[in-house]
């Protein structure tokens, strides 16, 4: 049998395409070589946010008393906090299986490997089977970086993966990286009553993100016990001894366990005899995602240009519609960012930083999140910050927040973003009150 399709990684990319291919009508085989949903599902996205909702249940309950409530002798119990993470994972897994069967997909365990890319036959090997596919689509993801650190090698350090799996509370973590999962993870951690530090190689945590806004973020992490080096690296490793370097100043820390959050890159695995052109660490795709053989295309972190499961979903949609003969092309103009701490901090668009770095001009415009009725009710004693970016000509070019619920208003800012809306136009907007998400109509009146 020569399939219409063949995809390679079962992630949000993988699954996504395969879905749509087949519910489309295209002969479609799916290969994962471990279990459906990728890094986003298994040890990523969902994980990490099952775990932080519930060090934000716990965080509510100790503070429960500020909103009249009284709760007695509130504590975290780590192994059932892991338990119901694991019972998300294997539910939404089983829902993405279902989804497989739903569109006729052949779905296919184990590491597949390219042999041959000729013109419409395009030949892979999986568990010393041979299939071939008029198209394929590579959606291999990425795999965490692990840095040269003198002594690393021998010490019981964690990934994100470990850190997922962990049953017992570390007395101190060293966290190395302050990227999203770096934080997250130090925020997490943190609940449960570690003395976390952060070593973060740039002058700020959440590189990408708002400077400013990322600044607020780490004053209020700090105000919560987590400790921040910045600009800072770490020289060598030696047992539970770290040794860290500022400004050319070393000094020793100590810390019972290690977290290697310093990044990821993408998996070119089983690839290299089809000699597709790279762009940095990944495949180098056009704006239908094809890669440089016009019958192979390439979504999610194995482009390596922006590692992010909404991304990966879009990329397939787009991928998947030209094989279908619709020519409708990726666009990287407002694709959020989130972090889910507690606060939340969220962002779409451009930063000030990079309009500042294009020469572009623009205006700020900015308000309190206490300027939300919504907001101040839910949120005693705490504060945030929406902050919007407009051209001179009004346009919105980028949207900002600092506070509950960001991860779901920033959703609003996106649209308008995507649309090239005017700041006047969403604000013409009916805002239903009271909600959180009327900030945004009240900074574009600021």
């Amino acid at each position: 049998m020569i399939y219409d399709l063949a995809i390679i990684g079962g992630g949000p990319a993988g699954y996504t395409a395969a879905e749509l291919a087949g519910k489309s009508g295209l002969s479609t085989v799916l290969f994962e070589k471990n279990v459906l949903g990728g890094v986003c599902l298994n040890e990523g996205c969902i994980p990490t946010k099952t775990l932080l909702y519930s060090a934000k249940v716990y965080h509510t309950a100790k503070d429960s008393a500020k909103y009249g409530v009284s709760c007695e002798a509130v504590s975290l119990d780590l192994p059932k906090i892991i338990a119901r993470k694991n019972k998300i994972v294997r539910k939404l897994t089983a829902g993405i299986k279902a989804k497989m069967l739903e569109a006729q997909v052949e779905t296919v365990t184990g590491c597949a490997e390219v042999v041959s890319a000729e013109s419409g036959s395009i030949r892979i090997a999986c568990n010393e089977r041979e299939f071939i596919a008029r198209k394929l689509l590579i959606c291999t993801g990425s795999e965490v970086v692990l840095p040269p650190i003198p002594g690393i090698n021998g010490t019981d350090f964690w990934t994100s993966r470990e850190a997922l799996e962990n049953k017992e509370v570390p007395e101190t973590l060293l966290v190395i990286g302050g990227g999203v999962i770096g934080v997250e993870l130090a925020v997490f951690f943190n609940a449960l009553g570690t003395k976390v530090m952060v070593v973060e190689m740039l002058d700020e945590i959440l590189g990408g993100m708002d400077k400013e806004l990322s600044a607020l973020l780490r004053s209020e992490l700090t105000k919560k016990g987590i400790e921040f080096h910045l600009g800072t690296k770490v020289v060598s490793v030696n047992g539970n001894q770290i040794e860290i370097e500022k400004n050319g100043e070393k000094q020793l820390i100590e810390a019972s366990q290690i977290l290697l959050s310093v990044g990821r890159k993408p998996v070119l695995a089983g690839l290299t005899d089809i000699h597709l052109e790279l762009r940095g660490n990944g495949l180098k795709v056009n704006e239908f995602m094809q890669t440089s053989h016009p019958d192979v295309y390439a979504c999610g972190d194995v482009t390596g240009f922006s590692l992010l499961a909404h991304t990966a979903v879009r990329e397939a949609e787009i991928a998947v519609g030209y094989i279908l003969g619709k020519a409708e092309k990726m666009s990287y103009k407002a694709i959020p960012g989130i972090v889910y701490t507690h606060p939340e901090i969220a962002g779409v668009g451009k930063t000030e930083e990079s309009l500042q770095a294009e020469g572009i001009d623009y205006v700020v415009k900015k308000l309190p999140l206490t300027y939300s009725g919504r907001f101040v009710a839910e949120n005693e004693q705490a504060t945030g910050v929406c902050k919007i970016l407009e051209s001179r000509d009004g346009t919105v070019l980028g949207v900002h927040l600092l506070g509950n619920p960001a991860s779901e208003l920033i959703v609003i800012a996106g649209i308008a973003i995507e649309r090239g809306m005017k700041g006047e136009d969403l604000e013409a907007m009916v805002f239903p009150h009271p909600t959180v998400g009327e900030i945004i109509k009240e900074t574009l009146k600021a």
